[in-house]
């Protein structure tokens, strides 16, 4: 049975019901007022005068019930039909996009009209998700696209350096071996920078109590000679700034935003602010760097995977290209909110919001 169906029964029988109940109190009513007289009909005072029993009463109200009972059947039934089908009419609305999704067609949307009852709320929900799934594939795609892109360099790298190797036996082979050594480590940087970014995502960690400073210390102090080495000062002002999370993934947020602060730095004397605390009951870790001036627009796609400042370039110290956005999926995964605008006077401002420790476990460890 469709439920178009169960609720045309449905009707139908309340109808049924409300009717039979309503005959049952009439008839009730009546019989208060018609005497019991078992045989021949009853004459009143004065000449003409006829007083109907309950026999006679019983014959004039059975049929006109019993017409009354299917007319209320039929009507109930026709009623039921039509307002089930126009109530269940945004139902199938959403079946059709749901099918049309399921088949891959995520660019429909339902965009249902009408009051906001809760098919139009469903109808709503349902339009958003497929908004953000549709833009999570796409994201994904692009991704895809772009690591293949990135995986294929190397090997393409040693592949031509190998070809090279065989076609000249008199090449250096110590100098074969170091750049086939550097071309193998970012390739294993790469593949091992697309795990974490995928353990982010998927959210398989264990959830913990982490002090934002202690990873923002960490970070800044294992950079440090990396930071030196390039003429830039770190200014660390880290308060205590409790969280809840994975250690190893908050730890390796704090490290890519200060190496990406470190890198996309001025040439010479640059320098970094590393800032945590609270506020507004939630860990807040922020890193700023100076750096070339960097519009909103440029900001505003670098957390995209495989970008490098504003272009794609490699230096020494360039990374795969995945810092930031390793450093937005662990956000998300904590729950948290990453905010990035560039400074003025040149270089980047980015800030990450987190929900704060539970009330519980306030004590700082």
């Amino acid at each position: 049975m469709t439920v178009r169906l169960k609720l045309t029964l449905s009707y139908a029988g309340f109808l049924m019901v409300a009717g039979g109940l309503l005959l049952a109190v009439v008839w009730v009513f009546l019989l208060r007022y018609v005497p019991d007289v078992t045989s021949g009909p009853s004459l009143g005072p004065g000449p003409g005068r006829f007083i109907p029993n309950r026999s006679d009463l019983q014959r004039a109200f059975v049929p006109k019930a019993a017409w009354a009972m299917a007319a209320l059947l039929v009507l109930g039934l026709v009623g039921g039909w039509v307002l089930a089908g126009r109530m269940l009419a945004p139902l199938s609305r959403i079946t059709r996009a749901t099918r049309m999704a399921t088949d891959g067609s995520l660019a429909h949307r339902i965009q249902l009209e009408g009051p906001q009852d809760e098919f139009r709320e469903l109808a709503d929900a349902f339009d958003t998700m497929l908004a953000r799934l549709e833009a999570h594939i796409l994201e994904q795609q692009r991704f895809a696209a772009n690591a293949s892109h990135e995986l294929r360099t190397p090997l393409a790298i040693s592949q031509t350096l190998l070809d090279v190797a065989r076609t000249d036996p008199n090449r250096d082979a110590g100098e074969l071996v170091e750049r086939l050594r550097f071309v193998n480590t970012r390739a294993i940087d790469l593949t091992e920078a697309l795990l974490l970014l995928s353990r982010a995502d998927q959210r398989s960690f264990t959830r913990e109590q982490v002090d934002l400073s202690l990873m923002a210390e960490e970070a800044t102090e294992t950079l440090l000679p990396l930071a030196e080495a390039r003429g830039i000062d770190i200014v660390t002002d880290a308060d205590y700034s409790p969280t809840v999370g994975s250690h190893a993934l908050l730890l390796q947020l704090s490290t890519n935003l200060v190496h990406n602060a470190i890198v996309h730095n001025l040439a010479d004397d640059g320098t970094i602010w590393v800032t945590t605390g609270t506020e507004s009951g939630r860990a807040v870790l922020t890193v700023e760097n100076t750096g070339a001036a960097l519009s909103k627009q440029l900001v505003s796609t670098i957390v995209e995977p495989f970008h490098r400042g504003s272009q794609r370039i490699r230096t020494d110290h360039a990374g795969v290209g995945l810092g930031l956005a390793i450093v937005q999926s662990i956000v998300r995964a904590h729950d948290g909110t990453l905010t990035l605008a560039p400074r003025e006077g040149g270089g980047l401002s980015a800030s990450v919001r987190l929900p704060g420790e539970p009330p519980v476990s306030s004590e700082r460890r």
